[in-house]
């Protein structure tokens, strides 16, 4: 692409199935046509919406499959060189430390071509299932994200918040990115407050570089 523009291909994910020879196919033909960078979508569950408080009312159910986005980077880390970017990982049903070792092994399989999309989701669902609260969701985030950067940066880290504890330990191996891009989805007000807070780079529709 001519400049500094650079576009992306949608990893289609609730429709692409589950052959990997299909998906293989896939993302090479994406890198073929002169494509930057792949994005791929995060749920761990889906549920139906009927009978559901708080209501869910997201596009997804739980006949729509999702690929896990590091253990599929993971994968396409060997067969493509396209930037790889989630869009989003719903961050705050996730362990923090682990998102950062995830996180880190995919930057340095890609060498250095990841962007790490975070977003609070909207599936009360899934936060259940995976032990993590709703209703908090979004001041968790801002926390984890202070934590992922010293994970990506620092050899050993100790950090104790609200609800992030870490003593005295870091990630081995670090990351080729230190720290590796963070960029936040989110289309509310509380969203756009919150990427005025963390936020360093230009706006951009629905994500927002950190």
């Amino acid at each position: 692409m001519p400049g500094d523009l650079k576009i992306g291909a949608v990893f289609p994910t609730s429709e692409i199935g589950d052959d990997p020879i299909v998906i293989r196919d896939f993302v090479q033909a994406v890198e073929g046509l002169g494509f930057d960078a792949l994005v791929t979508y995060d749920h761990v569950l889906g549920a139906p919406h009927e009978g559901r408080t708080p209501r869910l009312t997201g596009p997804y159910t739980e006949e729509h499959g999702f690929h896990e986005p590091f253990v599929l980077f993971g994968y396409l880390a060997a067969l493509i060189s396209l930037e790889l970017v989630t869009g989003i990982i719903i961050l705050p049903q996730r362990q923090t430390a682990l998102v950062a070792k995830q996180a880190a092994e995919v930057d340095l399989l890609t060498d250095g071509r990841f962007r790490l999309g975070v977003g609070i989701g909207w599936n009360a669902v899934e936060y259940e299932a995976l032990g993590k609260r709703f209703s908090d969701r979004g001041a968790r985030l801002e926390e984890q994200v202070a934590l992922l950067r010293r994970l990506w940066t620092e050899p050993t880290v100790t950090f104790e918040g609200e609800y992030e504890r870490v003593t005295g330990a870091g990630l081995a191996p670090m990351p080729r990115q230190r720290p590796i891009p963070i960029w936040l989805g989110g289309s509310s007000g509380p969203a756009y407050r919150r990427m005025g807070r963390l936020a360093g780079g230009a706006p951009l529709p629905h994500m927002e570089a950190l």
